[in-house]
């Protein structure tokens, strides 16, 4: 009785209009990074956004349902990845309510753990249905690290845990910069708002500091993948 009640709490008339907004976000964006092979991807900033607003039930929704239009629709090789998603959004939400995201520095716990949490969730997608090389830029440094001598398994372990902490605190913090920019009247009308309070005199500075570090972080990828690695 209770999860059921868990799981309506999570879902009002805004958090279904929601949804549809985040998974077109979810999907332009993933699209966008896939056709460009881009080696990160920035994909789930919708799910997370639902996910610290409404909830983790709405979150996995959210990321389940982003990948399997996104599959059916444009890319087929979206479609295995929805447990991933599924387990982004859920994460995300549950680091929500328990306070994890009303600062910039707090959200970047956050996407450690979501990035912990996606890492360990694709790694069987990407290694046993794809070989370890997907349609994702990422997938140049799975490469290179077989090239390198290293056995599947832990050339993808490696590529997910190098990529991941780095997108997924990216993501949220770029999540949490457009929570920051809506009316605290509109996501008081959010099924969870408590979860994303931020100080009136803070704001501003939040959302500047979430951008600049979310920038921050993929030069810095960027730079460790062009210098160190020569990708």
């Amino acid at each position: 009785m209770r999860l059921i009640e868990s799981i309506k709490k999570d879902f009002n008339t805004l958090t279904w209009v929601l949804i549809p907004v985040a998974i077109a976000i979810n999907v332009v964006i993933g699209q966008i990074i896939m056709v460009l092979h881009l080696p990160v991807y920035l994909d789930s900033i919708g799910t997370i956004l639902v996910a610290a607003v409404a909830g983790p039930w709405a979150g996995a929704l959210t990321g389940t349902l982003s990948n399997l239009i996104w599959g059916w629709l444009i890319d087929p090789n979206a479609l295995p990845w929805f447990p991933v998603a599924l387990m982004i959004g859920f994460v995300a939400g549950w680091c929500a309510v328990l306070g994890l995201f009303k600062s910039w520095w707090k959200v970047m716990i956050t996407g450690f753990l979501v990035a912990i949490t996606a890492a360990v969730a694709s790694t069987p997608i990407q290694a046993y249905l794809y070989g370890g090389i997907s349609a994702s830029g990422s997938s140049f440094i799975t490469a290179y690290l077989l090239q390198t001598g290293r056995d599947l398994i832990p050339a993808v372990l490696s590529t997910t845990f190098l990529v991941e902490p780095f997108d997924k605190i990216a993501t949220c913090l770029l999540a949490f910069a457009i929570i920051g920019g809506l009316s605290t009247r509109y996501l008081a009308r959010f099924p969870r708002p408590e979860n994303v309070e931020i100080d009136r005199t803070e704001r501003r500075t939040q959302i500047i500091i979430s951008v600049v570090v979310a920038i921050v972080l993929i030069l810095i990828y960027s730079y460790i993948l062009v210098r160190i690695l020569g990708l």
